[in-house]
């Protein structure tokens, strides 16, 4: 059987829609099609979880590591369910084609939540949805009465709520709970819509022999309702706000590192449960999705910590994790972990020791390859390893021919020419760069979207470190022909990967 697969990375929010955003109604269905028709293996999209504006809509940035990001619920698709009628989504307002505006789309969708959640209060009682509730208790009663209660408080963060919801009182869990009922209610009606949506589309995606790659952030956001549920499985002081805090130290990207401000793990205490937190984050995400990219891998290893209250990361320390404690538990009660390490950076032995004790590939960006000695640089194609995952790019970085266009030195420009045997223009970056990833060693290749297209800058996703203009770049719907998507499939039956 032939190994060598490859897919495109496009998260679910850049789909063309005509109500603002990106969902898994048709288009992301018809997706699936040009995918499989094009002889691709993996669709490989960000995390899941529920974004908002306080964290600059990032799906890294969630009030929940279980729950569903609700705005990738279609109207299309509640229509069809008998949830809307037609004219209830017949005349959505002028949504930018080209990127998400996520305060219009907000607005937009929550009157029809609303309009969907009366009317399925209006049908009495239903077993599916009941079924769904008592699968999910272990998460989704909290999920919705943290939403519920930051809607209650203003948005506040919960460790200001008062302080009896704040240290989750039975009292006041049952004074709240009983308030705010038909709230609640609502919050987890809408997860159930986004469960059999999802449900609908992985599904399509199993019938044409395509596998979803997920994304897992290595730490959950402070202000969300995994820390308000168990504070006690993370570092935090008396008045449980984090004491420290999660981070990178200063490299050859930063002289200052990355302060990322996530609170870190009380691995003592996971390990105490039995890691039972983490097994239920797992169980979920693979529920969802049927490869895993855990995000900042070299964390379960040693994690940097840096104290509360510091602008920079310089002044953190590396602390031990027991990673390989959790996943040899994990590995004797889930014998297969479909589980891609992200290993980017600086990564010590130990890390890839473990990587390779329990089978994690690797990741390898494509360009990151023509920086230093590239003879012996691992990012380079030709040292690409048969394990690993390989990439043009990934959402954190330029497209192929932004960075070409716009970071690539006059020096590093004819090491690349060198490098290829011949030269080429930004025009054509792109499909140099994918070339170069289809014929490496690399078991898995996987291509943005933007760098099919040849598309610049313009189409970055994100830019780590800033705070606007994030996670909004939208495929056009014309940029969803056949005929770009038949140059792939070409390239990819070229080069074995059909």
């Amino acid at each position: 059987m032939n190994w060598r697969g490859s897919g495109i990375l496009l998260h679910i929010t850049s789909l063309p829609s005509a109500y603002g955003i990106g969902d898994l109604g048709p288009t992301a269905h018809r997706f699936v099609d040009l995918l499989a028709d094009a002889g691709q293996r993996y669709w490989q999209i960000l995390p899941l979880n529920p974004t908002c504006p306080s964290f600059g809509n990032s799906p890294y940035q969630s009030t929940s590591v279980f729950a569903g990001n609700t705005w990738l619920i279609s109207p299309e698709q509640m229509v069809i369910d008998g949830l809307l009628a037609p004219e209830d989504i017949r005349d959505p307002p002028a949504f930018p084609k080209d990127r998400v505006d996520y305060q219009a789309v907000m607005d937009y969708k929550n009157n029809l939540f609303n309009r969907a959640f009366e009317r399925f209060k209006e049908w009495g009682p239903d077993f599916r949805y009941k079924e769904f509730v008592a699968e999910n208790v272990s998460w989704l009663d909290d999920y919705a009465i943290f939403v519920t209660l930051k809607e209650r408080f203003g948005g506040k963060v919960w460790s200001d709520w008062p302080p009896d919801i704040r240290d989750r009182h039975q009292g006041a869990l049952h004074t709240y709970g009983t308030e705010l009922a038909d709230w609640i209610q609502r919050e987890k009606f809408l997860q159930y819509v986004f469960d059999r949506q999802w449900g609908a589309l992985k599904n399509h995606c199993r019938s044409r022999h395509l596998q979803i790659i997920g994304d897992l952030p290595v730490y959950p956001t402070y202000d969300s309702a995994d820390l308000w549920t168990n504070p006690d499985l993370f570092k935090l002081d008396e008045q449980k706000r984090p004491a420290v805090v999660g981070g990178v130290p200063p490299d050859a990207f930063s002289a200052t590192g990355q302060l990322w401000g996530n609170p870190v793990y009380n691995w003592e205490a996971h390990q105490k449960q039995g890691f039972s937190w983490w097994m239920s984050r797992i169980d979920r995400a693979l529920a969802l999705v049927d490869r895993v990219r855990l995000d900042h891998f070299r964390g379960f290893v040693r994690y940097w910590e840096v104290p509360t209250g510091g602008t920079t990361a310089e002044n953190g320390r590396w602390v031990d994790a027991p990673g390989r404690d959790f996943f040899t538990l994990l590995a004797r009660s889930r014998p297969c972990l479909p589980i891609i390490a992200e290993d980017l950076g600086y990564i010590t032995a130990d890390v890839h020791e473990m990587m390779a004790d329990f089978g994690f590939p690797g990741m390898k960006v494509l360009i990151f390859g023509f920086a230093g000695d590239v003879a012996r640089n691992p990012h380079a194609p030709h040292n690409i390893q048969q394990g690993c995952v390989a990439y043009t790019g990934t959402h954190d970085n330029n497209t192929v021919r932004g960075w070409f266009e716009n970071e690539v030195s006059s020096d590093q420009r004819n090491l690349i020419f060198r490098y290829i045997g011949g030269s080429f223009g930004a025009d054509n970056a792109h499909r140099i760069f994918i070339r170069l990833a289809m014929l490496s060693p690399a078991e898995t290749v996987i291509v943005p979207m933007q760098d099919i297209l040849g598309l610049g800058a313009e189409a970055r996703m994100n830019r780590p470190g800033t705070s606007g203009g994030n996670w909004e770049w939208r495929l056009l719907p014309e940029q969803m022909e056949d005929l770009v998507m038949r140059e792939f499939s070409e390239i990819t039956g070229l080069y074995g990967r059909k």
